[in-house]
């Protein structure tokens, strides 16, 4: 058990990071806001990061996701993908057909989040080809793949023919997920549909979703068109615990999950898009489930949700584990706003 520093609340679900429960990391932003982001600059001070995003109103604008960096000259932007050299935005690694990446072959049926509702369950034998990018333009405290910011180095750069290589009869699906496939959005469209000019496969993405319209628009082409789908990690609902779960703003993710509505309308079964959201304890609590459950059934109710049970790790290793009666409430609140498809994931971890 802790105590809120703010509203002297004791429970299990209040992180030694911040000592600040959930209720007033929303009540109480501008107060505790500067003591959030002084956090994410430390962490990613560690891992030879940006400490936030560069502002630099002579910098290099870069334009792949929506953090808006304006990159001065010889330095890097947030996700540490991409560089101003001499005025002109470069990847880190020398050419945009290589990646900070790396991929294994994944077992069909998987455990990802959309298994439930993806024609993937039924192809045993086969394989996803899951691609893994070290890298992404969220800072989440709670990442379960946080190990990636240890390994964007030579030791996983690969091009896209590289990657070509691994494709086969046998695979069925290609996954890009991460960190994020976002900031190397680039390689993976090139890899994708290079891929799709030999081989009859679905391209899906686990992602945060927050890209910039043009490369959505191309990821969801390729997505609706191959059978695949977009699977989007909707963190939480509210702007202040965004800020410090993800130390970036959620604003622009809600505008790009509703615009790929109209793709998921187009082609509803299979479903093309799908949630998710990781149930970490005191933060993503009743009150930010229940902000995406009405937000997506706005939208489309048939929209599938899965809510993942969280297991500590990360920066927020001394919570708990989710508990069961915190997800099947979750359960219930979304079930009540409308939600057709609703699925608990990572069910196992549940305590």
């Amino acid at each position: 058990m802790r105590k809120c520093e703010l509203c002297k609340k004791t429970s299990p679900f209040i992180s030694k990071i911040i000592n600040i429960c959930g209720d007033c990391v929303r009540k109480n932003f501008d107060i505790v806001k500067d003591k959030f982001f002084e956090i994410h600059r430390t962490l990613r001070r560690k891992d030879g990061l940006p400490e936030e995003i560069p502002l630099d109103p002579k910098g290099r604008k870069c334009r792949i996701c929506l953090n808006g960096c304006s990159i001065p000259e010889g330095e890097m932007g947030f996700c540490g993908v991409y560089e101003n050299r001499n005025g002109k935005l470069v990847p880190k690694s020398g050419d945009w057909k290589k990646a900070y990446v790396y991929w294994y072959y994944d077992p069909l049926p998987t455990n990802c989040c959309a298994t439930w509702v993806c024609p993937g369950k039924k192809e045993y034998g086969f394989y996803n080809l899951a691609v893994f990018y070290c890298s992404c333009n969220f800072d989440c405290l709670f990442c379960q793949n946080w190990i990636f910011r240890r390994k964007m180095n030579l030791t996983s750069l690969n091009t896209v023919e590289d990657l070509l290589e691994a494709v086969n009869d046998k695979v069925k699906c290609i996954c890009f997920f991460g960190g994020d496939p976002i900031p190397q959005v680039v390689h993976a469209l090139i890899f994708a549909k290079r891929a799709l000019e030999r081989y009859k496969v679905r391209i899906c993405w686990e992602t945060n979703g927050a890209v910039s319209k043009p490369l959505l628009a191309q990821m969801a082409k390729l997505s609706l068109e191959s059978g695949g789908c977009i699977k989007v990690d909707l963190k939480c609902w509210t702007k202040e615990m965004s800020f410090f779960l993800s130390g970036v703003s959620n604003k622009g993710q809600k505008e790009n999950f509703k615009y790929l509505v109209k793709f998921h309308r187009l082609r509803p079964d299979p479903p093309f898009l799908i949630a998710s959201t990781l149930l970490v304890p005191g933060y993503v609590d009743m009150v930010e489930v229940e902000g995406i459950a009405r937000f997506i059934a706005s939208l489309d109710p048939s929209i599938p949700w899965t809510l993942l049970g969280f297991h500590p790790d990360f920066y927020l290793s001394d919570l708990p584990p989710t508990p069961r009666n915190y997800a099947f409430s979750c359960l219930e609140i979304a079930k009540n706003a409308g939600i057709k498809e609703l699925h608990i994931g990572n069910i196992h971890l549940l305590s």
